[in-house]
């Protein structure tokens, strides 16, 4: 194996490297929904734990990046330590999918039905249609379809260019004796453990032992040992990711690398057992690539077995090594480990945005509650909500805009325009409330009041933003277009009351029935509601802009007007149910 042999095969590693990487970000953006759905119906089962870890790791190709998904998930409180030990223990198993796929390029067979499952011979079939797809397809799915087509090209593009690197070593004795090295099981643990850990990836190890074992100079005694360290080298991304993280969030870490060490500890005792007793002649025979595969599928999905009961006593050793602190943990409401996994930040994006609402909606309506009977308490409750909206805007703004900095589908990055839309009209909804205490805390302190009639006026457009309030949390909430429909007329009908109420009070300052004081304080209050309003409209429209994404938010709302006729309907429902007495 000359210079150029070693250059053509980091070139191919380089090649395998990104073009796994570029695959697995493909499927994730394309899975993106279906693994919300998956995980929010997570339970305390271990079974069912298993079976997702499997699932989305089979989907994005890579154990690291769903147990790092998990520390995330753990470490903001969507799901318990115990709930992760299980999808950590699937994880294992659903990532041995890739060496079973890179198998398929040692078929050797004159059987042409044979030789089209090869790579090589479908693979620039698959390569043709996703350049296409690149080229020419228009939406985001074509997009990453095309991206997973070229991803997964490229993939086995750098197997075969490392598989015809290292042919050469194939009558080197020196390769074959560094090799008998890694026959002593601890050394081939070490090995494994070592590369994994560098690569970051199980599945790219696993990869570059396959594209090795086409030398014929590594045998399963060889192999063995290397496949069980490589599970241990896994291990160091989860680490990585739980450094800073909550208690709950190491001992998830904790419980991955414990059940790979623990799993290696014991198949490695029963290995080491069978060579020396029996000493099989399959030990000293060159390893396959189909071989390799079966390996590594054989022990993840034993290490589970043995481990999978003893979920309890994993957990129990986890809080036992990581033991409670005395101070109480500040939770973290968005993880940025969660940016690995856009979709999945993206779904904590979204209910940490319902959250904010609906402390927004509140603090609007306790500053409603304050103009019939106000109170210091009311009023500082009040304050409270506003702060607590502004710390929401704050962290979610930030973390949106870093998310939008990664590759999304069409449909992910028009939600985050959305919520950076929205979060901005919650924030101010909360300010009107503030403002309106105040304006019930000067009418307080300077013993101003309304006249009858006015206050009977006001009651009416307070109710009716009551109303609007109760519509577009609803229509948030449960994503429902039809309640949104519902907003924007009667957000019309607030503006006309709006109209006639400073007209009423022009008239009755005319007539000397109401104070000039009293007459400024009433001005800030119909602003104030006919804004709050105003802002329940723009968050209706967003919803309805995700669904009608070649629209914008003035196209949306001047259709409506213009053409909906639900939109007439409910217009007079509301003028006729709102009329000033």
């Amino acid at each position: 194996m000359d210079l150029f042999d070693v250059l053509t095969m980091i070139g191919g590693l380089c090649l395998f490297l990104f073009g796994m990487n570029v695959m697995g970000s493909a499927l994730e953006r394309r899975a993106g929904g279906s693994l919300r759905k998956i995980l929010e119906k997570l339970t305390e089962n271990p079974l069912f734990g298993l079976l997702t870890g499997m699932a989305v790791t089979a989907v994005i190709q890579s154990s690291s990046a769903t147990t790092v998904m998990v520390v995330g998930f753990v470490n903001s409180g969507l799901m318990s330590l115990r709930q992760a030990i299980g999808v950590i223990m699937g994880a294992n198993i659903g990532t041995t999918v890739t060496a079973w796929i890179l198998s398929l390029a040692g078929i050797s067979s004159e059987n042409l039905f044979v030789q089209l499952l090869k790579p090589s011979s479908f693979t620039p079939i698959l390569a043709l249609i996703g350049i296409i797809l690149y080229m020419f397809g228009k939406s985001s799915k074509k997009k990453d379809t095309s991206m997973i087509l070229l991803g997964f090209a490229t993939l086995m593009f750098g197997m075969d260019t490392m598989s015809g690197a290292v042919k050469g070593l194939a009558e080197s004795e020196a390769f074959r004796q560094i090799f008998l090295l890694f026959e002593n099981p601890v050394l081939g643990v070490l090995a494994g453990a070592v590369l994994t850990a560098i690569l970051q990836s199980s599945s790219a190890s696993v990869g570059i032992l396959q594209a090795l074992a086409a030398t014929g100079q590594i045998s399963y005694g060889a192999a063995f040992p290397i496949i069980m360290g490589q599970n241990i080298g896994t291990c160091i991304t989860a680490i990585l990711s739980s450094i800073g993280a909550t208690k709950n969030a190491k001992r998830a870490a904790l419980v991955h690398l414990s059940f790979n060490v623990i799993g290696t500890v014991i198949l490695l005792i029963l290995f080491l057992a069978v060579k020396w007793i029996f000493r099989p002649l399959i030990l000293a025979s060159p390893a396959t690539l189909m071989g390799i595969a079966v390996s590594h599928s054989l022990f993840n999905v034993l290490c589970t077995l043995i481990l999978l009961p003893m979920g309890g006593l994993l957990e129990k050793m986890a809080k036992l090594l990581i033991p409670e602190s005395k101070l109480p943990e500040t939770q973290t409401e968005l993880d940025e480990r969660l940016l690995a996994t856009p979709s999945i930040a993206l779904e904590r994006c979204h209910a940490l945005a319902e959250e904010m609402a609906q402390t927004a909606f509140i603090t609007l309506s306790r500053g409603l509650d304050c103009l019939e009977k106000y109170t210091p308490e009311m009023g500082e409750l009040v304050r409270e909500g506003e702060e607590r909206t502004d710390h929401y805007e704050d962290i979610l703004a930030t973390y949106l805009v870093k998310l939008s900095y990664k590759q999304l589908s069409e449909e992910e990055s028009s939600e985050v325009t959305k919520l950076l839309k929205m979060i901005g009209d919650f924030e101010r909804i909360s300010d009107h409330g503030v403002n309106i205490v105040e304006s019930a805390e000067e009418m307080k302190a300077k013993n101003l009041n309304f006249t009858e009639a006015a206050a009977k006026e006001l009651s009416v457009i307070v109710e009716a933003v009551r109303e609007i309030l109760d519509l577009t949390l609803c229509a948030l909430l449960q994503e429902d277009l039809t309640v949104a429909s519902a907003v924007e007329p009667l957000e019309q009908v607030i503006d006309d009351l709006k109209e006639s109420l400073r007209t009423q009070h022009i008239k009755r300052l005319q007539a000397g029935n109401c104070s000039i004081e009293a007459g400024f304080v009433w001005s800030d209050l119909l602003t104030n509601l006919e804004r709050t309003s105003d802002h329940c409209s723009n968050i209706a429209g967003c919803l309805f802009e995700m669904n009608k994404i070649e629209m914008n938010l003035h196209e949306i709302k001047r259709e409506m007007r213009t053409e909906n006729r639900d939109y007439r309907e409910n217009l007079k429902k509301y003028a006729k149910k709102y009329v000033l007495p």
